[in-house]
C-alpha cells in the first residue's frame, strides 16, 4: 500500500489566544496517536502541529490509504464448556461462533491453549485494515473531543438535508471550513457539520486569493504564506516576532531592549496570522509613574512590548506587533499611541490621587475588608501579622529588629485600599512601597513593604532585608496557621489558599537565610494571636501543618537530586533548624559513600528494631557487666569516637561527626557476631541494651541512618 502525507485542518473564528498553543499541540498529538493506534500511520511518523488565531492544522507523514490486515485471537470458553464428552460443540459454542459470524464448520479450526489452570478455546481470523475514510472520522471525533478547550460557546449550522432547518454545535468557536487532504485527495470526512474539502482561508485583509486552494498536503505551510499571508506554523510566527522585537529594539539603539516575558509572547503570537513589529512611543511625562504600573497596563491591556534601556528602565518607546503590514504604518502607528495614553493617563491620575492620602491613614480602613469569614478582616489579620513579627523579630535581632517588623506589617497591606492596585491587584506590595517612600519611610521599611509577599512562586528572589523577611515569614505563617486552623486544607489539585506555595516560601526563607529559629517554636508562636478564631487543639494542628512543611522540604530536596533514602533519612528526625537541613543531607550523601556505610546502616536498622522490641529496658552503661570481649571492645570504640563525633555535631560540621561514627564499623560487626543482647542474665540484657542505645543515639544525632539500608 502506497503512503502519503496527510493534512488535516480545521478553519474557525478566532480563539482564545491564551490556549492557541496547547489547542494546537493536543489536535495534532491526538490525531496521529489515533492515526497509528489504528495503523495507518507509523509509529515514527513525524507529526507537524499548526495553529494560528484562526485555524488548527496538522501534517502527519507515510499515512496509508488503508491499514494492513491483522491476526486476532479471541478468547471463546473453557474447551470442558465449548465441548461435550463426545467432543462435540455445545450449544453455548454454537451460538458464541454464530455471533461473531462463523458456524459449525469453524470448530474443527478452533485453537486449544493453555488459560489458567485450565484450557481454553480461540477462535482466530483476521481483520481488515481500517480504510483511511473511516479511521480518519474516528481519529479527528477523538481530537476534537479531547481538545482541551477553557469553554465551550454553541452556535446553530443550518441542517444538510432536504428539509429546511438549524442544527446546534458545541466548539469553542464556530467552525467555517475542513481540509483533509491525503497527498492530493480529497479525503471525505466531517466534523462540526462541514465537510472536508481542499480549500481554506488566509488573511482578512492581506490574502492575495480568496478561497485559498490547496493542491497537496506538503504544500499547505508555503501556500498559506504564498496566497494566504498567514505564517501557520506558531512555532515560526514565535520566531519571527522574537526576530522583529530584535531589528527595531537595534533600530532604536541606546542598548534599548524589549522586556522578556514568554507568557505574553506566547499571546501575541496567538493573535496574529502575519506579525508586523512597528515602533511607536509616549509622552515622557508618563514616566513619573513608576514603571512597574506603566508596564504592566501596556502589556495586560494592550498586549505591547515596553522597552528598556541599558540599566533596566523604562524608555517612552515600545513595540507594537501588528496583524497588517501597510505601506505607510504611521496611520498604525498613530492609532495604537492614541489607545495607549488614555491607559497611562489612568495610572498617572491614580499615582496622584494614592500619594494624597498616607498608608498610614489607610490603616483604620484594612478593618472595613473582609478576609476570610471565619478569621475576620485584614484590619484583624494585620494585628496578627504584626504580632508573629515582633515575636520573630524579637528571636532574631531584638527590639531594633522587632519595632521595624512590626511597623512595616502595619503598613504591609494598606496599598490593597489604593486606587491603583485596585485596578492592578498585581501591583500589591510594589505600589505600597514607593507610597511609603513617598510617605518618608526608610528604605529599610519600603522594601519589607514590597517584598512581604516573597517568594511568589518558585525560583523568586527572597526579601531583601531581614525587616523584609520577618514580615514575609510572619505573613505566610499567619495564612497557614489561619487555614488549617478552620481545617481549610488543600485537597488533591485545589489550594485557593496557595498553603503549598506559602509553605515553600517558608521554607526557603528558613533554609536560604539559615534562620536560628526553630520551626515548632515558629508555629505554636503563630497561633496565639488568633485567640478563639481557630481550633483550640493547638497540638494537634502544629503537628499537622509541620507534617505539611517537612512534606514540602522532601518534594524540594528530591527535585534539587536528593535521594528518597537521603532525603528520608534526614527529615525522619524532624529537624527544628530548618537551615540546617542541606547541612545534614549534605553529610549524608558524603556518609553514603562511604565503604563501612552500608554496614553500619544495616546495624543501625537492627539496633533500631531490638530497642522497639525492649521499649523501657536498658540502664546506664556499667563497665564491670561487659563481660564479653567484643562487647568491651565496642564500648572502648565508643568512648574513643562518641565524645569527638558529638563535638563535631555541636560545632555544625556535621559531615566530620558521621565520619568520626565509621570507625565503629568493625566493633559493632563483632558485637553482633559475638554478643547475645537478649541475655539470660538481666542485669547483663539490660547493660547491652543501655550500651545498643547509647549507640543508637549517637549514630542517628544527624540523621536515621537507618534510612540508609538497603
Amino acid at each position: 500500500m502506497t503512503a502519503q502525507n496527510l493534512l488535516v485542518e480545521l478553519f474557525v473564528e478566532e480563539l482564545p489566544p491564551k490556549a492557541l498553543k496547547k489547542l494546537g499541540d493536543a489536535f495534532a498529538s491526538v490525531l496521529a496517536d489515533q492515526l497509528k493506534a489504528q495503523g495507518l500511520a507509523p509509529t515514527d511518523a513525524v507529526v507537524t502541529a499548526f495553529a494560528s488565531p484562526r485555524r488548527l492544522a496538522a501534517h502527519v507523514t507515510g499515512v496509508l490509504a488503508r491499514a494492513a490486515d491483522k491476526a486476532v485471537s479471541q478468547k471463546l470458553m473453557p474447551v470442558n464448556v465449548g465441548l461435550d464428552s463426545s467432543g462435540q460443540p455445545t450449544p453455548a459454542l454454537l451460538k458464541r461462533l454464530s455471533a461473531l459470524g462463523a458456524d459449525a464448520s469453524a470448530v474443527a479450526g478452533l485453537k486449544r491453549a493453555p488459560d489458567g489452570k485450565a484450557e481454553a478455546l480461540f477462535y482466530e481470523s483476521v481483520a481488515p485494515g481500517a480504510a483511511l475514510a473511516a479511521g480518519l472520522q474516528k481519529a479527528l471525533d477523538e481530537a476534537l473531543a479531547k481538545l482541551p478547550i477553557p469553554k465551550v460557546m454553541s452556535y446553530q449550522l443550518e441542517t444538510d438535508c432536504e428539509l429546511p432547518g438549524w442544527t446546534s454545535v458545541n466548539f469553542v468557536r464556530p467552525a467555517h471550513g475542513l481540509v483533509a487532504l491525503h497527498g492530493s485527495a480529497v479525503v471525505p470526512v466531517k466534523a462540526l457539520g462541514l465537510k472536508a474539502g481542499n480549500t481554506t482561508h488566509g488573511h482578512r485583509f492581506e490574502a492575495t486569493v480568496s478561497p485559498v486552494v490547496l493542491k497537496d498536503a506538503d504544500g499547505y505551510a508555503l501556500t498559506l504564506l504564498g496566497d494566504g499571508a498567514v505564517i501557520a506554523s506558531f512555532a515560526e510566527r514565535k520566531a519571527e516576532i522574537v526576530r522583529q522585537l530584535g531589528a527595531a529594539a537595534a533600530k532604536v539603539g541606546g542598548g534599548c531592549k524589549p522586556i522578556e516575558d514568554d507568557a505574553l509572547l506566547d499571546e501575541v503570537t496567538a493573535l496574529v496570522e502575519r506579525p508586523n513589529v512597528l515602533i511607536c512611543e509616549f509622552e515622557n511625562q508618563f514616566l513619573d509613574v513608576p514603571q512597574e504600573c506603566l508596564i504592566l497596563t501596556m502589556k495586560a491591556n494592550q498586549k505591547y512590548f515596553p522597552m528598556l534601556d541599558a540599566q533596566g528602565k523604562l524608555t517612552n518607546k515600545f513595540l507594537v506587533v501588528s496583524n497588517i503590514s501597510p505601506t505607510d504604518a504611521s496611520a498604525v502607528i498613530g492609532g495604537n499611541e492614541r489607545v495607549v495614553r488614555p491607559r497611562l493617563a489612568d495610572a498617572k491620575f491614580f499615582f496622584d490621587q494614592d500619594r494624597k492620602k498616607t498608608l498610614a491613614s489607610r490603616v483604620e480602613g484594612l478593618g472595613k475588608v473582609v478576609y476570610h469569614n471565619k478569621l475576620g478582616t485584614q484590619g484583624e489579620r494585620t494585628e496578627r501579622v504584626r504580632a508573629i513579627a515582633r515575636a520573630i523579630g524579637q528571636q532574631l535581632g531584638g527590639d531594633v529588629l522587632a519595632k521595624s517588623a512590626d511597623t512595616a506589617a502595619q503598613l504591609a497591606k494598606t496599598d490593597l485600599l489604593t486606587d491603583m492596585v485596585g485596578e492592578f491587584p498585581e501591583l500589591q506590595g510594589i505600589m505600597g512601597g514607593y507610597y511609603a517612600r513617598h510617605d518618608g519611610m526608610t528604605e529599610d521599611i519600603a522594601f519589607a513593604i514590597e517584598d512581604h509577599y516573597k517568594p511568589r512562586f518558585a525560583g523568586d528572589e527572597l526579601p531583601r532585608n531581614m525587616t523584609g523577611v520577618v514580615v514575609a515569614l510572619a505573613d505566610k505563617l499567619e495564612t497557614l496557621v489561619g487555614m488549617f486552623g478552620i481545617g481549610n486544607l488543600p485537597t488533591g489539585d485545589k489550594d485557593p489558599f496557595a498553603l503549598r506555595r506559602h509553605a515553600l516560601g517558608v521554607v526557603r526563607m528558613l533554609v536560604e537565610k539559615d534562620l536560628s529559629v526553630e520551626l515548632t517554636w515558629l508555629l505554636f508562636n503563630a497561633g496565639d494571636p488568633f485567640g478563639d478564631k481557630i481550633n483550640r487543639d493547638r497540638t494537634a494542628d502544629v503537628n499537622a501543618l509541620a507534617a505539611f512543611i517537612y512534606d514540602r522540604i522532601a518534594g524540594s530536596l528530591r527535585e534539587q537530586g536528593g535521594t528518597a533514602q537521603e532525603v528520608d533519612a534526614v527529615l525522619a528526625l524532624k529537624p527544628q533548624r530548618l537551615g540546617d537541613v542541606p547541612k545534614r543531607l549534605a553529610a549524608v550523601r558524603t556518609f553514603a559513600a562511604l565503604s563501612e556505610a552500608p554496614a553500619l546502616a544495616a546495624a543501625n536498622k537492627r539496633i533500631g528494631n531490638i530497642l522497639k522490641k525492649s521499649e523501657g529496658e536498658g540502664a546506664a552503661v556499667q563497665q564491670a557487666l561487659l563481660v564479653e570481649a567484643a562487647e568491651q571492645a565496642l564500648f572502648a570504640a565508643m568512648q574513643a569516637t562518641v565524645p569527638d563525633a558529638n563535638a563535631k555535631f555541636e560545632a555544625g560540621d556535621y559531615t566530620a561527626s558521621l565520619q568520626a561514627l565509621a570507625a565503629l564499623r568493625a566493633p559493632v560487626d563483632a558485637f553482633f557476631d559475638g554478643v547475645m543482647v537478649n541475655a539470660d542474665d538481666p542485669a547483663l540484657k539490660a547493660n547491652r541494651l543501655g550500651l545498643l542505645r547509647q549507640l543508637h543515639d549517637a549514630m542517628n544525632r544527624v540523621a536515621d541512618l537507618s534510612r540508609l539500608a538497603t
